[in-house]
């Protein structure tokens, strides 16, 4: 498609998780840190670290899941499932503070963005150079394994479904107007961002809902999402649009 880079801005903004490694400064029961480390899941306080990126204000952020997975010693393993944005060695050194011991990241490695996990999705170099070989001496379907379709960056995304008569005017940058649409996700808010496929489950652009997706089911007119990143190349649904 050599369109697939805008559709990175729905993994910017997708959930997150990690194993990371945190080093007590003193000595505490394995009893004790469970307790602590459960507290801290659900929504948290978080100011961004001296070295960010992003203002340093106070901002909540959602922890959806956070497992102490081994403990040795002062050292401790967890896996953190987060909101993007979440900064997880402001969480071990706030972990540390209610503790009393204080602490602080050893390590850190992300094991997941969006839909994508270390075993979903990861191959080599090696990987990918010999079934690019492949491909080039005929064998697809090597290729067809590693190189995932753009669609399912947006797995976890709302979607809408949308009339073949109406794909060629949103890949020209037209709004998606409420007649347009043929079927859509329960769920969908208003700012939402949501996928907008053809009825084969092509993506043809990303878009901002401005109705929910009750409002969407009311209406006979409007326009139900503005179209934000044009995915499908124009022409390649016939023209029905004047």
């Amino acid at each position: 498609m050599n369109e697939a880079t805008k559709v990175l801005q729905v993994l910017l903004s997708g959930g997150k998780e990690y194993v990371c490694v945190m080093k007590l400064h003193g000595d505490v029961s394995e009893e004790r840190l469970r307790e602590v480390v459960e507290e801290f899941q659900g929504d948290i306080y978080q100011k961004p670290p001296l070295r960010s990126s992003v203002k340093r204000a106070l901002r909540i952020r959602r922890i959806y899941y956070i497992d102490l997975l081994e403990v040795e010693g002062r050292l401790a393993l967890l896996k953190v499932g987060c909101q993007a944005g979440t900064y997880i060695r402001k969480l071990v050194h706030d972990i540390g503070e209610v503790l009393g011991c204080g602490a602080h990241m050893r390590e850190l490695r992300r094991t997941r963005v969006g839909p994508f996990s270390e075993e979903r999705g990861l191959v080599t170099l090696r990987t990918l150079a010999e079934a690019f070989e492949a491909y080039r001496a005929g064998d697809e379907k090597t290729l067809r394994r590693v190189v995932q379709p753009v669609e399912e960056v947006l797995a976890l995304t709302p979607k809408v479904w949308i009339r073949d008569t109406a794909v060629d005017a949103i890949c020209h940058g037209a709004d998606l107007a409420v007649p347009g649409i043929v079927s859509l996700n329960s769920g969908i808010k208003t700012d939402t961002l949501v996928g907008i496929f053809t009825l084969k489950d092509e993506l043809v652009a990303l878009g901002r809902a401005l109705m929910s997706s009750e409002e969407i089911l009311e209406r006979e007119k409007g326009i139900a999402v503005k179209t934000e990143r044009v995915i499908m190349k124009p022409g390649t649904y016939p023209r029905m649009w004047k």
